[in-house]
């Protein structure tokens, strides 16, 4: 079976790791025909829009993109590029594995906790205005649908993958009625699930355990803004951005990106670390159902790493990205 895949090289680093990626995914041999098509600053050059229709026509024809990193402004009037693209397709779960890589100095070893985050509203529905000058207002939307079916999401998986327990991660002890909300959504699903362990933590209890003791969790289950945040912090546990993989996944099609950003000040210099992106092609592949493939890759990544000799220097090597790609691609082709 052939794939038919959006590919988005992104800013900065971007075409560099992306294309790391693509080729480390070519092979394991899964047949794919790639549709490529550019977003961010490279696409307002070719296109004039920073998300030019050809590129969303592709995403709603192929249902499956994998995307490099796209530089967000933070000045006003520019907005975040990615989170437009997760609400048009109402990619509502955001799915990010923290994972420890062989070789690489943690405080913690053995590390293998999932963050699941609600990826649609929140904080992040963006309603601002200012209600007088000096006073602006932001509004938290949290809804009892989307509240469910992330929550649903995050079970299915658990049951599905045979996950020990799921972890609610809230702050309703000062957001009464939103992170309520969310928690009775969430309270109702688990009774659907009696195989899987269900519990509950506000969300700054759940930083200092992270940093103590991040063992005790498993699935991490949060709202947009509480997910990003702890997303990032279980990153730093396992060694950075660099190493971790993310999806974003709705009922009819998935876009699949590393964590991390798009690291202009090292763009074109040969020594960005494609690990991340790598291991998110990993995640495609297993959604693809090419669990075979998925795997091949997974273990050749980890056996670069374990035998230490092309590392690239941001995990203490001196490899350059394609050395680090051609380590890979050897160790998925050897028998």
């Amino acid at each position: 079976m052939t794939h038919r895949i959006t590919l988005i090289p992104g800013d900065g680093i971007g075409p560099e790791v992306v294309g790391a990626a693509r080729r480390v995914i070519e092979a394991t041999g899964v047949s794919i025909q790639w549709e490529e098509i550019n977003a961010g600053g490279e696409a307002l050059k070719r296109y004039g829009k920073l998300l030019p229709e050809e590129l969303l026509e592709a995403i709603k024809r192929n249902k499956v993109a994998l995307k490099g990193p796209i530089t967000t402004q933070v000045a006003e009037g520019f907005p975040s590029l990615n989170v437009r693209l997760r609400k048009m397709f109402d990619l509502y779960a955001n799915f990010r594995p923290i994972k420890n890589l062989p070789n690489v100095p943690c405080r913690f070893g053995d590390l293998d906790l999932i963050v699941v985050r609600e990826n649609t509203e929140d904080l992040y529905a963006g309603l601002e205005h200012e209600v007088v000058p000096g006073v602006v207002e932001s509004l938290k939307i949290i809804t009892e649908k989307a509240s469910t079916r992330i929550a649903r999401f995050a079970f299915d998986y658990a049951r599905q993958h045979h996950r020990r327990e799921i972890c609610a991660i809230h702050k309703a002890n000062i957001m009464k009625l939103s992170d309520g909300l969310f928690l009775n959504c969430v309270r109702a699903v688990a009774q659907e699930y009696s195989d899987v362990k269900y519990r509950e933590l506000i969300v700054d209890n759940t930083c200092m355990q992270l940093v103590m003791n991040p063992q005790q969790f498993d699935i991490l289950l949060l709202e947009n803004l509480y997910g990003d945040i702890i997303s990032d912090l279980g990153a730093g546990l396992i060694g950075g951005l660099g190493l971790v993989p993310g999806a974003n996944i709705g009922i009819d099609g998935a876009i699949f990106e590393a964590v991390h950003g798009s690291a202009p000040d090292i763009a074109g210099k040969g020594i960005a670390n494609p690990t991340a992106v790598m291991l998110t092609s990993v995640l495609m592949l297993e959604y693809l159902k090419e669990s075979e493939a998925a795997r091949r890759l997974q273990n050749a990544i980890e056996q670069v790493y374990r035998e230490g000799k092309h590392l690239t220097r941001d995990v203490g090597g001196r490899a350059t990205t394609e050395e680090f790609t051609d380590a890979v691609v050897k160790a998925i082709s050897a028998p």
